[in-house]
């Protein structure tokens, strides 16, 4: 007996389907990118900004549609999640870029000045996430103060010129050496605070510098502001520690961290101690960064 066996053709595997972008999916990661673009707004108070950011995770034709604007737009996509938004940064020929440069030329149009608003930042930066795993840990949060990051400063600049003193370069530094040795000079000159006859803080002075850093770091959604004390204390958000990320590689940041003025054992960060303070110019209540 012989066993009947039906054959049949085998069903076509169907090709999948790739759905055409649409004017409404463009609007959409335009939007989503757009939010980006408004630091301060949180996404877990948008529920248009948390559902796109939600669509992104999940729709991947739709998160490369939302990466192509931006990167049309000039933007650098540093992060997109619940914690930080779409997080994104401004290369250096777009339109949104805001060169410290120009940032610093609003602020005075000294050129002393304009180089102590870049190492104000700098300080900012490294008092923030002195070390590696701080940057790495989403987690963490630093909080600085005004007061503490002219401190930290001062101090820097006490450590630079004993490194001068002991290479004997008591004139201007040479001419190979790096940023910060160039620095240490201009900073000490300057008064920590000054003060109008109303005691408002000096804008020239270095915790004027420093206040109008912090300010515009608050302003661009990278600090909030947690109080008075200090000059004024801050802690720092997803975004600011993304950036920082970004610019943690810089010859500048990493000489000014190995300096060793910000040493951290037990995840709580302070300024070593000085040999000889009498002769170091430190603001009113310099309150010590501390860290979470």
């Amino acid at each position: 007996m012989t066993e009947h066996v039906e054959w049949s053709e085998p069903e076509a595997t169907a090709a999948p389907a790739t759905a055409a972008v649409t004017p409404a999916d463009a609007a959409d990661a335009a939007r989503l990118v757009a939010f980006g673009l408004q630091p301060k707004l949180q996404p877990a108070r948008d529920q248009e900004y948390a559902e796109l950011l939600r669509r992104y995770r999940e729709d991947p034709p739709f998160a490369r549609l939302a990466d192509a604007v931006a990167a049309g737009l000039g933007l650098v996509v540093l992060e997109v999640s619940p914690r930080a938004g779409m997080a994104v940064t401004a290369a250096e020929d777009s339109v949104f870029a805001v060169r410290m440069g120009d940032y610093a030329r609003r602020a005075s149009t000294d050129s002393g000045d304009r180089f102590l608003h870049g190492l104000a930042h700098l300080a900012v930066a490294a008092m923030s996430f002195p070390r590696p795993e701080d940057l790495a840990d989403d987690g963490y949060i630093g909080r600085v103060s005004v007061n503490g990051v002219d401190a930290f400063v001062r101090q820097a600049c006490r450590r630079l010129e004993e490194r001068a003193e002991e290479q004997g370069q008591n004139s201007d530094p040479a001419t190979d050496a790096p940023g910060l040795e160039a620095a240490w000079r201009i900073w000490t000159r300057r008064s920590s605070t000054g003060a109008t006859k109303d005691a408002r803080r000096l804008a020239g002075s270095t915790t004027g510098i420093i206040g109008k850093a912090v300010a515009f770091l608050t302003d661009s959604g990278f600090l909030q502001r947690t109080g008075d004390d200090s000059g004024g204390t801050y802690r720092t958000t997803a975004r600011y520690q993304l950036q920082v990320r970004d610019m943690a590689g810089s010859a500048a940041m990493a000489e000014l961290l190995e300096l060793g003025i910000v040493p951290v054992t037990d995840g709580t960060a302070s300024l070593l101690p000085a040999e000889d303070t009498d002769d170091v110019e430190l603001a009113v209540g310099a309150g010590l960064p501390f860290h979470s």
